[in-house]
């Protein structure tokens, strides 16, 4: 989508369906000289599109109303690019949506930094930036676009947006719908590999890059961006350390750690990676959690009645395999699950509780990205805090225990841009959400995720005495 135009492609590539691992679509593939074409879009249309302030939040409210018109299209979509079940795939865009209308309604702040006696002051205003480049995941195609789309033309840029390879179609639809309402130029959407979003991150008409992927995606975008000293936003990876307290209640804990770890086969950033447990509980916490996972419904995705489908790529599928099979040739032990469904096809692993882990275990140190939950015992809660900070990702995190003032204690202890006291990824359109150390640079979401698309402006204004 180029222009507000649907513009074909002399290339292809396939699109698989997670459920089955077979081919049922080809996407467009983006060529240079369209790429080239997509930022002079964005870069001719976005000068009026910042001068009306009123007519930007007119256009994303029109946007909003037609994704909420074309919603179960979007789900289907992503239904069949993704694995997701439908009704987790039927959040997206609703999620859309809401961020629109909430961005919409949001004031860009001019701030009153200096008043003198003498009527000189000074203010700070926020001014776009020009074209933003966007690359997207594919673990939650749409609602992670709109985290990008939303902030950036409210603060009246136009975006050049490219989807993950692994899931253009429902991005693509999305363009498709925004051309219906925004003035041409202010969303394009490009599709294609690597080779595309390293043209992207290295075209020159872009004074801003925002990225959410991997840690080592995410330094490539970075040192792509510094030649042009570009702006950038980076949301990458976490290894989220669920912390269980000593007086926590472990079936009101193991509800939400299991419920929220598993969530879209564990392909989000921000879910509970590895959880800590006090040894001396250690075993009820583990039965627990495991009565928890075992009443997960596990199968076909396009069945209303599951809460777990496959993972959604090929890569994906053999990573987890690996990082499992790794870990129980090391004498780690499955309470729950542990094998590869291959009698279903596709890409299904079940659910994984795992226990006789330890830190050394690459299931552990790394981003598994996947169905799987280690279980690590702890002495003392010193130690069990060293070792959940012990990791150069610094995302999120969550502490669960009864006394919530001592919990809240624990979590500011915690090196992560978000921790949740007894809840875990409850991610809110209004409040900033950003990694530290390795897991990001800047923040999203918020009016602080709407000023990173922007430049802050000084305005001297001289005494009137």
């Amino acid at each position: 989508m180029i222009g507000g135009d649907a513009v074909a492609s002399d290339n292809s590539y396939a699109v698989i369906d997670p459920v089955t691992g077979a081919e049922f679509a080809r996407a467009p593939e983006c060529s240079l000289e369209q790429l080239d074409s997509a930022m002079e879009s964005a870069h001719q249309a976005q000068h009026a599109w910042a001068k009306d302030e009123d007519g930007r939040r007119e256009a994303m409210r029109r946007f909003a109303d037609a994704i909420d018109a074309r919603a179960e299209e979007l789900t289907s979509t992503l239904v069949r690019e993704t694995g997701k079940p439908h009704a987790l795939a039927a959040t997206e865009p609703g999620t859309c949506s809401a961020w629109l209308r909430y961005y919409a309604d949001v004031d860009i702040p001019r701030e009153r930094m200096r008043e003198d006696a003498d009527g000189g002051r000074v203010d700070v205003i926020h001014r776009p930036l020009g074209v933003v480049a966007a690359i997207t995941p594919w673990n939650f195609p749409l609602v992670l676009g709109m985290w990008k789309i939303a902030p950036a033309v409210r603060a009246g840029n136009a975006v050049v947006l490219k989807p993950s390879p692994y899931t253009p179609l429902s991005t693509l639809l999305l363009g498709e719908i925004a051309a219906e309402v925004l003035p041409p130029g202010i969303l394009n959407v490009v599709s294609g590999g690597d080779d595309l979003g390293r043209a992207m991150t290295a075209h020159p008409r872009p004074r801003k890059v925002t990225f959410t992927g991997s840690i080592a995606g995410g330094k490539n975008v970075a040192v792509s961006a510094a030649a042009d000293l570009k702006r950038y936003t980076l949301e990458l990876g976490g290894n989220d350390a669920a912390i269980v307290l000593d007086d926590a209640d472990l079936a009101a804990s193991a509800a939400g750690i299991v419920g929220t770890a598993f969530l879209n086969s564990g392909q989000a950033c921000a879910l509970p990676k590895r959880v800590f447990v006090p040894r001396n509980r250690y075993d009820d916490a583990v039965a627990a959690f495991a009565e928890v996972a075992q009443a997960m419904a596990f199968g076909m995705s396009t069945s209303d009645d599951r809460t777990f489908g496959p993972l959604s790529t090929g890569p994906q599928f053999t990573r987890v395999k690996s990082l499992l099979a790794e870990a129980l040739d090391r004498g780690a032990l499955p309470a729950v699950g542990g094998i590869e469904r291959a009698d279903l096809g596709g890409y299904f692993v079940e659910p994984t509780l795992l226990t006789n882990v330890d830190d050394t275990f690459a299931i552990v140190q790394e981003e598994q990205f996947g169905p799987v939950l280690p279980v690590l015992a702890y002495d003392t809660l010193d130690e069990a805090i060293d070792r959940a900070n012990n990791t150069m990702y610094g995302l999120a995190g969550s502490v669960w225990g009864a006394d919530v003032e001592r919990a809240a204690d624990v979590a500011e202890r915690v090196e992560a841009g978000a921790v949740w006291v007894n809840g875990h990824a409850a991610l809110a359109m209004t409040v900033p959400f950003g990694g530290m150390k390795w897991s990001g640079v800047g923040v999203e979401n918020g009016v602080g995720g709407l000023l990173e698309y922007t430049d802050a402006q000084s305005i001297y204004f001289p005494a009137t005495a």
